[in-house]
């Protein structure tokens, strides 16, 4: 019986210990610089439109409408792709996805197209680390 309330206290600190952790979490210096330069390759995407909550956004409203949710949930995020997930694909009000209008016409859901660029900025920057 001992053994287990021993046990029990032990889990709560891990918990409790991660959970101070992950309150404080921020991204680190590399990953904020790619948070930003994706942010900024968004705003000059101006042949697309961005869709959230049924409504049209240009490339440049849509990338200050994403610092705006960074600068505000930094403090959450660790990852670019937790900023991704977070600030740049749904909406914290009504839980609806936001959408990407390409300049055909296709329709691609937000999240997918973020992550895809995402990827071709850290290849990007692995061959410049490497070269």
């Amino acid at each position: 019986m001992a053994s287990f309330k021993l046990l029990r206290a032990a889990l709560l600190s891990l918990c409790l210990g991660a959970c101070a952790l992950l309150a404080h979490a921020t991204p680190s210096a590399a990953e904020d610089k790619l948070i930003d330069t994706l942010i900024q390759r968004v705003s000059k995407m101006s042949a697309m439109v961005f869709l959230r909550n049924g409504s049209e956004y240009n490339a440049s409203d849509a990338a200050k409408h994403m610092q705006a949710k960074y600068d505000y949930f930094k403090k959450e995020l660790v990852t670019a792709e937790d900023f991704i997930e977070r600030c740049a694909s749904r909406s914290e009000m009504t839980g609806q996805a936001y959408k990407v209008k390409l300049d055909g016409g296709t329709v691609r859901d937000a999240n997918e197209f973020l992550n895809s660029e995402l990827r071709a900025l850290r290849q990007g920057a692995a061959k410049k680390s490497s070269g």
